[in-house]
């Protein structure tokens, strides 16, 4: 509560849910509410955790390079890592994810977490992917869309980000030697004296987290069940609408899957709150859902993708008896051990029992 970022997160969720609540008419919505099936949520949540099977899948060939970890294994603590990107600020999953698998499975967390930034580029290229494919669409949308108007721009800016970030990671893949030294040289000149031995010796874990990376198969393998994944996701939306009225076409629903996504990588409260939802709302709006039906659907939507990763990640939380205050620890502590250890290599494709 103390910490700056989460109030800077909170006033964006704010500043993005001023513009599709301002002059909404909550009785409307709530008429929306009451009359929706929601008997679909169930298809929808059965296709979502299909979903995240495929992110499990994902993470386990991103993982080979270091240390073969089963799926059924990774699964738990993948959910875990979702559960407390939607509950704590600044995406602190990620390294809750990064911190339990180390503690099941001995992964160096520097190592861990640059397999989840590749996780995240890949994410990045194929939700704007699913924006490309419907620009089209967005030709004929104005300024009156609202925040759809703008989309356009977001993704050529988008596209520049993320496939520059994904062209470093090949390059860091395939050129590890290279991209170590100029890593190296860059914390002599950016970080304080103090600060250099401890970070220094994590640059080779952290290197080695893009390995998978180094085979161009594997890499496109990475691509292909990224789309999967994404697909199912948009599956989930296209089930979720089947309990409301309106009805969009699929391609129209990858369009707003794309946008809420990208939009989330802003700052914003815990559970995405705002830049999830205005985004989707205001797509939804381009292209002809009234506005009662658009931010029931969305705020149904944005329920039933938080709620059942969110129970599950913290019944597995509680058997593994993790902590977020422990997590942060302990991964101060890994650079103080590399320190003392950097000459200790990381262990090549031990099998897990």
């Amino acid at each position: 509560m103390k910490n700056w970022r989460f109030w800077l997160g909170v006033l964006i969720s704010i500043g993005f849910l001023y513009f599709p609540l301002r002059s909404l008419k909550l009785d409307q919505v709530w008429q929306v509410l009451k009359t929706a099936a929601y008997i679909w949520l169930l298809p929808a949540v059965a296709v979502y955790f299909l979903a995240v099977a495929g992110r499990t899948l994902r993470w386990h060939y991103l993982l080979r390079p270091l240390k073969t970890i089963s799926p059924v294994k990774l699964f738990p603590i993948v959910t875990i890592g979702y559960m407390g990107n939607n509950i704590y600020p600044a995406r602190a999953g990620e390294l809750l994810r990064a911190y339990v698998l180390r503690r099941d499975s001995g992964v160096p967390i520097s190592a861990s977490l640059a397999t989840i930034l590749v996780e995240r580029v890949f994410d990045g290229v194929v939700m704007l992917m699913f924006v490309f494919v419907n620009l089209p669409s967005l030709a004929g949308m104005t300024g009156n869309s609202g925040l759809a108007g703008s989309i356009r721009d977001v993704a050529v800016f988008g596209a520049a980000a993320f496939l520059g970030a994904l062209v470093i990671f090949l390059l860091a893949a395939m050129y590890p030697g290279t991209t170590g030294r100029i890593l190296r040289a860059l914390l002599q000149k950016v970080l304080p004296r103090r600060w250099r031995e401890p970070v220094e010796p994590l640059v080779e874990k952290f290197l080695a987290g893009f390995a998978s990376l180094r085979s161009p198969r594997e890499a496109v393998g990475v691509f292909v069940t990224s789309v999967i994944i994404w697909l199912l996701e948009t599956g989930k939306y296209y089930l979720v609408m089947q309990a409301f009225s309106f009805r969009v076409s699929f391609f129209a629903l990858m369009l707003m899957n794309g946008v809420v996504n990208l939009a989330t990588t802003l700052p914003s409260a815990p559970g995405y709150i705002g830049t999830f939802d205005a985004p989707g709302i205001a797509v939804l709006e381009a292209f002809g859902v009234p506005s009662a039906p658009a931010v029931g659907y969305t705020l149904v939507l944005h329920a039933a993708l938080w709620l059942p990763i969110t129970v599950l990640g913290a019944w597995f939380m509680v058997r593994k008896s993790v902590s977020l205050e422990k997590v942060r620890e302990e991964a101060s502590q890994e650079s103080v051990a590399s320190a003392s250890a950097s000459g200790t290599a990381l262990p090549t494709r031990k099998r897990d029992e």
